[in-house]
């Protein structure tokens, strides 16, 4: 048996009587600066009532914003400013509003803060091995710099021979940038990064230069996947590095996920996206080639970055406006389905006026509590007509969007919260029947390996698989 004095429970009652009190005002924190109601009152009732276990929570979990990509450096910002300056100066010239869709080209450009270019190659590489080596045979090819930017960067087998690659490269004199999230590529040996730097390289984890302030910031990840060469020639999508995404995961059979090359005007956004991290590792801006050319083919794309340092959320109003303007249809696949209440009015919304509205997610889960989650959510938009087609052939890791017969998108944003509200992302419209004739057949063909779920499988569940679904969706928020 403990026993203690009178002094010793004096001090126990202080320490608990502060953590209540710390509760209640972090609790008035969360409500003025939690943006949904719901996790406001979540976090509110929770450090209210259990503020042991909620006060270390809320300190990682709990920020709105990425503290950091909004104070930089003065004399680093007007760089910032002049580039961003000269990028729209140089984008003017190619600047070409989609076709009957005057109204969401000036929404999507105010949204971003990029513009809508014409002479854009647009190319869909299905699949692992066909992206990694277009990626690699332009890594290859580059005479002057290479930019590279992943979530993730395993130490396996394709990750080393990306790392060999830009090794290559820089010891043949052209200049690389990598950088990998601290979070994401966790197990990356240092030795990896070393090796690089070692031969001139410049390459950084992306988390904050503060460690101690990091620590509070392991909620916000860089979820974007970039590959620039030259100015010239750049790549973006669902693949990260790693054998998995060869289809050598130990797990799934195999591994369905979608990448874009471009090249053209669009090329400069990708630059600018992978910028705005570079900046906020380093405080440097490299030179890079800011003078685009135009290509034979005449894709309007434009570059969507977003992430937590926005003002608004960019990523949530984005997939909104997508399935604003849908007349006939909306397919959507994602290795998620944790929507905010806006993305899921707007499905609904869809559904109801008539739109082919259909969404493919995983049969097979790769995070079992975002699976469950999902089924929260399935219900209401099934019952208004959304139709969910489960992926059967390995796993659905793609993101990509289909909107009538003109628009497509192909990134990285999942349809979660995460994505919406926590990493930061990159999405790439593209205004183009040609690509979008494409990117159908590319789902006709993915629609063909899925299930159809009903209303029924969603709903009837063994009682503790309901108080799984239910306990899920109280975690929606970080999910």
């Amino acid at each position: 048996m403990f026993s203690f004095s009178f002094e010793e429970l004096t001090l126990i009652g202080l320490f608990l009587a502060a953590l209540e009190i710390a509760g209640v005002i972090v609790a008035v924190h969360a409500i003025l600066n939690t943006r949904t109601s719901q996790g406001a009152i979540a976090w509110a009732l929770s450090l209210v009532t259990a503020p042991y276990l909620a006060l270390p929570l809320y300190a990682f979990f709990g920020r709105r914003k990425h503290e950091g990509s909004q104070h930089p450096k003065r004399c680093v910002e007007i760089s910032i400013q002049e580039i961003t300056s000269r990028l729209k100066t140089q984008w003017l010239p190619f600047h070409k509003v989609i076709n009957g869709r005057a109204t969401l080209s000036r929404f999507m450009e105010k949204l971003s803060g990029m513009m809508f270019t014409g002479g854009n190659g647009v190319h869909l590489l299905i699949n692992g091995r066909t992206t990694f080596e277009t990626i690699f045979a332009a890594i290859d090819q580059a005479q002057n710099y290479v930019l590279v930017e992943f979530f993730i960067v395993h130490d396996d087998d394709l990750g080393r021979e990306l790392h060999q690659r830009l090794l290559d490269r820089q010891n043949a004199g052209v200049q690389v940038y990598f950088l990998y999230d601290s979070i994401g590529s966790h197990a990356l040996p240092q030795s990896y990064r070393q090796e690089l730097v070692a031969s001139g390289a410049m390459a950084h984890a992306f988390g904050s230069p503060n460690r101690f302030r990091n620590r509070f910031q392991l909620n916000f990840r860089n979820h974007r996947k970039i590959v620039v060469v030259d100015g010239k020639t750049g790549f973006a999508g669902g693949h990260n590095v790693g054998n998995e995404y060869l289809g050598g995961s130990k797990r799934f059979s195999s591994w369905r996920d979608t990448h874009l090359k471009l090249t053209g005007p669009a090329v400069m956004g990708l630059q600018a996206a992978f910028l705005e991290n570079w900046f906020w590792v380093t405080g440097e801006i490299p030179e890079l080639n800011w003078e685009p050319k135009p290509t034979a083919s005449d894709a309007s794309v434009l570059i969507v970055p977003s992430g937590p340092a926005d003002e608004l959320e960019t990523c949530s109003l984005f997939f909104v406006q997508m399935l604003n303007v849908a007349k006939e249809r909306a397919w959507i696949t994602s290795p998620y389905f944790v929507p905010n209440e806006a993305v899921l009015e707007a499905l609904i919304l869809a559904a109801l006026r008539g739109v082919d509205v259909r969404v493919m997610i995983p049969e097979t889960p790769d995070k079992k509590t975002v699976w469950y989650a999902a089924f929260a959510y399935m219900k209401d938009a099934q019952t208004a007509g959304v139709r969910f087609y489960r992926y059967r052939k390995g796993f659905l890791h793609q993101k990509v969007m289909l909107v009538d017969d003109d628009l497509a998108v192909v990134g990285t944003a999942n349809l979660d919260n995460r994505s919406f509200r926590l990493n930061f992302e990159l999405s790439v419209l593209v205004s183009n029947r040609t690509f979008a004739t494409q990117v159908a057949q590319m789902l006709t063909a993915d629609f063909d390996e899925c299930h159809l779920a009903t209303l029924e499988e969603t709903t009837s569940k063994s009682l503790p698989v309901r108080i799984a679904i239910a306990g899920s969706r109280l975690l929606s928020p970080i999910l």
